[in-house]
């Protein structure tokens, strides 16, 4: 018992990291973009938006009207006129508009792919978290095993009068909190659980065959953000408005144009009548007053919006970083530490020798299972971080 115990636990110093990467979580994150409500909901959405951008660059529809007189003093017939027209904005806003449309469609994809990578950063936090509290499940079921063990020992010490009631109740509440532990980990794990098997739809998860990439660390902060600038949605969706905000302008300009109306007419009565071509313009006055000018103000606007945003997502990801690097060391000298000392062990022996009583021993026990258990803590911040920081790989 005492070799596992110490297997274990020397096992547990091991980084998570030491598992062999696999695709699985990859796999996992592509099931869920597939299966969640929320993406289908706005892969909808943006169809919806897209045909109706569109279908604001039809044309307008064609007008028919007609007269028919056939009261009144005249010495004719009844008179009678129709007409057919057709309206249409000068033919280059078509044009702009629609490269407009096109600008804001990109536009609607460059958010979608915000919100995806908004689940799937989520989806692989819960997998983190699952990875960790089987770990911890697994410490915690060897720590219940030995306060089984110990308990054991005590009573039949207690049998054979060589302890009093004290002792043995010790025992017995050191190995019931054990177990409590154990049964809060596993409900952990099934919330965890749940709220994975949400995001992919209601679907189930095992997440058993899923493991942690076999590496913690991560390129300079420079080259990580130079990668971040070129694919990270948030800070394409800055460009995509600004693109989108300079085509308006020239959406504008081109409706300073006339608009142009074509058509056929026919006037007449009985066996005497006129028809040919029916053509007019408008005199743009009035309607595109000032609308130039509020769309150039707008594309200004998204130009300083770029940069103060840019600069402020920088310096949050500069101190995100240095705050991965900052516990990125610590844990690396927290680990050396912990694999040198292997006090459990030798707590254990100790104990078992009679060097100490069962209230020093579990004194001095808690002190290093304390210190494990923050290192298992550190491992999955630093998991996190790591995940963060590369959201926009994913």
């Amino acid at each position: 018992m005492n070799k596992n115990i110490v297997s274990v636990f020397c096992g547990c110093l091991i980084f998570i990291g030491s598992f062999a990467q696999t695709d699985s979580i990859n796999e996992l994150l592509n099931e869920i973009e597939k299966n969640n409500t929320e993406l289908k909901a706005y892969q909808v959405f943006i169809e919806s938006r897209r045909l109706e951008n569109k279908s604001g660059n039809n044309l307008p529809d064609p007008k028919f009207s007609a007269y028919y007189l056939p009261f009144g003093a005249n010495i004719t017939s009844e008179y009678t006129e129709f007409q057919i027209s057709q309206s249409l904005e000068f033919p280059s806003v078509y044009a702009a508009r629609g490269k407009w449309n096109d600008l804001k469609a990109l536009q609607l994809e460059t958010a979608y792919s915000k919100v995806r990578q908004d689940i799937l950063l989520k989806a692989k936090l819960y997998i983190i978290e699952l990875t960790i509290l089987q770990k911890q499940k697994e410490i915690e079921t060897i720590r219940q095993d030995q306060s089984k063990q110990v308990f054991d020992q005590i009573q039949e010490l207690f049998n054979s009068e060589q302890l009093g009631i004290l002792d043995l109740n010790k025992a017995k509440i050191a190995w019931i909190q054990e177990q409590f532990v154990v049964e809060q980990i596993y409900t952990e794990m099934q919330a965890v659980l749940a709220l994975l098997e949400k995001l992919n739809g209601g679907n189930p998860v095992i997440i058993n065959q899923y493991v942690l990439e076999n590496s913690i660390e991560i390129d300079a902060f420079e080259t990580i953000w130079k990668d971040k600038i070129v694919a990270d949605p948030f800070i394409i969706e800055l460009k995509a408005n600004e693109a989108v905000s300079l085509q308006k302008i020239k959406v504008e300009k081109n409706k300073a144009l006339p608009n142009l109306t074509a058509g056929y007419n026919y006037q007449g009565v009985k066996g005497n009548n006129y028809s040919g071509f029916y053509g007019g313009i408008s005199i743009p006055l009035w309607n595109s007053k000032n609308k130039v000018k509020a769309a150039e103000a707008s594309y200004r606007y998204q130009q300083t919006n770029t940069k103060v945003i840019t600069t402020t997502h920088y310096v949050n990801f500069k101190e995100q970083y240095n705050r991965y690097q900052l516990l990125f060391k610590k844990y690396n000298e927290y680990q050396v530490t912990m694999k040198s000392l292997n006090s459990e062990e030798l707590l254990f022996k100790a104990y078992m020798l009679g060097e100490f009583s069962f209230m020093e021993y579990y004194v001095e026990l808690q002190f290093y299972r304390k210190a494990l258990d923050k290192m298992l803590q550190m491992e999955k911040e630093i998991y996190q971080l790591k995940a963060r920081l590369l959201k926009h790989q994913l």
